[in-house]
């Protein structure tokens, strides 16, 4: 870090300056600090993009589309303004060497078992991200930041802002973006990218961690060449530890629909802690530590030259529209100004009445007993996968060393307050395979106004009880309200049921569905709405309320509600106007019936008379006079929001 020049502001925003991290192609990079006393690092736009207006509405876009992803391994959006001169975002610092700077210098490439465990940390992390939505299109050993808790990806989005903007305007086919010796064979011809173009990025990127080279060479052999070879040529795979060739080989497949998802990976990838060589930890360790007192030397000039305090909260809070999940959904024809939704409630008052929404990031765990620690190579066959489609096994496995018993493995959930079919306060618990001092179970703890998830570590386990230690947070809906889980065990009862305790509190807890695919196929698809024309009046049709539900795993945004109404006047009267709010929910827990979480509302949501706030809540599906019917429960005493099958 270097300090600030003559020219440099002493705050931007909410947060106080304490030094230069660097300048990048978007800008320059400030480590700063909130007043509650977390550390940051601000990026402000450099004056020359933030002039031109494609820029500016890019950035934008791209700023509220990452403040949708959240969870391990990603560094969180916590306050930006994008109308400012200059624009600027504040993201979570991260006190850790990039994977270039330790690959490239000492100690050098990093162990099989470190890659293994690099490749699931950042397979959960990119699952985040294309959940939101995203494609971070610059994935390269400098973007990828190493911790004693795991790696962490930065920079994700934000380069697509900068990088499609040239001379005012945008290329006509999408311009090239990200780092020559690590971009996809699409990114290469500057087609459409998608998510798999990240994982191509992740092989290449996995590959230089295990042998400290580019498997397409680098640029300093020529761009362009590099290029051709990425299009055309099989990688470089040389020194590369035979039991990781099949994961980076797949990584690699040229076309992108023969990739692995992130969500796949993340599943079947086994690690062991620690993840990294104990040596290299304590490098870390005593890294974070210099960092940690140069911050506190720089903050004490700093406020000696001001006159203030520095804040030392750890806990401290962004500010701006940063990365705190809140948000709503609005539930059934609730009226506005009514966190509890009714069956035939009044017209919204002012603005759309939040009851239920969801907005978390999932902390993927495979779940299966035969998990498999590498994937498998189609190109050798090493590992007796040979020729086969990708997702058939045939009987070749192999399960990861841990102590688990496999009657425990999977999902779990139960309901701590309330019942089974009115649930107030619900827990899911994801375990998987482990030695003692693993970190391999996934707790996911929902109560009416929030959501927590985090990863436990693993103390003991026998064929009848599980014991479970220290926990850290992972994700907080809304941000910063929760604290670590207490110890917890887990006594087997049958093989679908277990009995849960904390402290006092005990709870049964039964076999969840776990997996990409969780949803029960009655509750997919486009719900609606039937707003009562007694209760209405003339402006019925244009009260809108849409629930669109999709497929996919616990923590990805399967629940959307778009509703529309018109704006009233001061004195309570419908204008012209129409309101139009959207919100999407992720789901936190797969049972009977479906729960969600606290959330946020859509980047495209911004009306001043959409809400931001709401409960967390539950979801049912019934036939009423013979029609399919969804109902959206407020996670509290109250009535359901009642929509029927579009």
């Amino acid at each position: 870090m270097e300090p600030l020049n003559a020219e440099d502001p002493v705050s931007i925003g909410p947060f106080r300056l304490l030094g230069r991290l660097g300048v990048g192609g978007m800008g320059r990079v400030f480590l700063a600090r909130s007043a509650g006393g977390r550390t940051v690092a601000v990026k402000v736009v450099h004056a020359e993009l933030a002039a031109q207006e494609e820029f500016r509405r890019r950035f934008a876009r791209e700023v509220a589309a990452l403040e949708r992803v959240g969870g391990t391994g990603t560094t969180p959006v916590l306050g930006s303004d994008t109308a400012a001169e200059p624009p600027w975002v504040a993201i979570g610092y991260v006190p850790g060497p990039s994977l270039r700077e330790v690959v490239g210098e000492e100690p050098g490439p990093l162990p099989a078992a470190s890659v293994r465990a690099l490749a699931a940390g950042l397979a959960r992390a990119l699952t985040h991200v294309h959940t939101a939505g995203l494609v971070h299109r610059d994935l390269k050993p400098s973007n990828v930041l190493l911790t004693v808790d795991g790696p962490q990806i930065i920079d994700f989005g934000i380069a697509r802002a900068v990088d499609t903007v040239t001379d005012g305007g945008l290329t006509s086919t999408g311009a090239v973006v990200g780092s020559p010796g690590f971009m996809s064979p699409e990114q290469v011809r500057g087609e459409k990218l998608t998510s798999a173009s990240d994982i191509f990025s992740l092989g290449s990127v996995l590959a230089y961690a295990a042998t400290g080279r580019a498997p397409f060479g680098t640029a300093d052999s020529g761009v362009h060449a590099t290029m051709f070879r990425i299009a055309h040529d099989e990688p470089d795979l040389t020194g590369i530890a035979p039991e990781l060739t099949g994961l980076v080989r797949a990584c690699l497949a040229k076309d992108p629909a023969a990739r692995p998802t992130a969500a796949e990976l993340a599943e079947t990838i086994t690690v062991t802690e620690p993840w990294l060589p104990a040596d290299l930890l304590a490098r870390l360790g005593r890294h974070a530590a210099r960092l940690l007192e140069t911050e506190t030397e720089t903050s004490a000039e700093s406020s000696a030259e001001t006159g203030t305090g520095a804040g030392s909260g750890a806990a401290g809070t962004g500010a701006g529209s940063g990365a705190a999940i809140g948000g709503a959904l609005s539930s059934g024809t609730g009226s506005a100004g009514d966190p509890t939704p009714v069956p035939a409630p009044k017209p919204p008052r002012r603005r759309a009445g939040p009851v239920v929404a969801g907005a978390t990031a999932l902390a993927v765990a495979a779940a299966a007993c035969l998990t498999y620690v590498l994937w498998p190579d189609p190109a050798t066959g090493a590992d007796g996968q040979k020729n086969r489609a990708r997702g058939e096994t045939g009987d070749v496995s192999a399960r990861p060393a841990g102590i688990v018993p496999a009657a425990f493995l999977g999902a779990w959930e139960g309901v701590l307050r309330g019942s089974a079919d009115h649930p107030r306060e619900t827990s899911r618990i994801e375990i998987a395979q482990g030695a003692a001092g693993a970190k391999s179970v996934v707790y996911v703890h929902v109560t009416e106004e929030r959501l927590c998830m985090g990863r436990s570590r693993l103390v003991s386990a026998d064929e009848d009880k599980v014991v479970l230690g220290e926990s850290s947070v992972t994700t907080s809906a809304p941000a910063q309200r929760c604290t670590a889980a207490a110890h917890q065990t887990l006594t087997l009862r049958s093989p679908d049921v277990l009995e849960w305790s904390s402290g006092a509190a005990k709870a049964t807890f039964r076999k969840a569905k776990a997996g990409t695919d969780v949803v029960p196929a009655a509750f997919v698809g486009v719900w609606k709405s039937e707003p009562d024309p007694l209760v209405y009046g003339p402006n019925a049709d244009r009260y809108t309320d849409e629930v669109t539900v999709t497929q996919g795993p616990v923590g990805a945004p399967l629940f959307r509600i778009q509703r529309g109404f018109p704006r009233l006047d001061d004195e309570g009267n419908p204008t012209a106007d129409t309101v139009n709010c959207s919100f999407t929910s992720l789901l936190a827990g797969a049972g009977t019936p479906l729960i969600i979480g606290p959330g946020t509302s859509d980047p495209d949501s911004s009306d001043r008379d959409c809400e931001r706030t709401g409960l967390s809540g539950y979801v049912a599906v019934d036939r009423w006079k013979g029609r399919e019917r969804l109902l959206l429960y407020p996670m509290t005493d109250g009535e359901p929001g009642e929509y029927y099958r579009r």
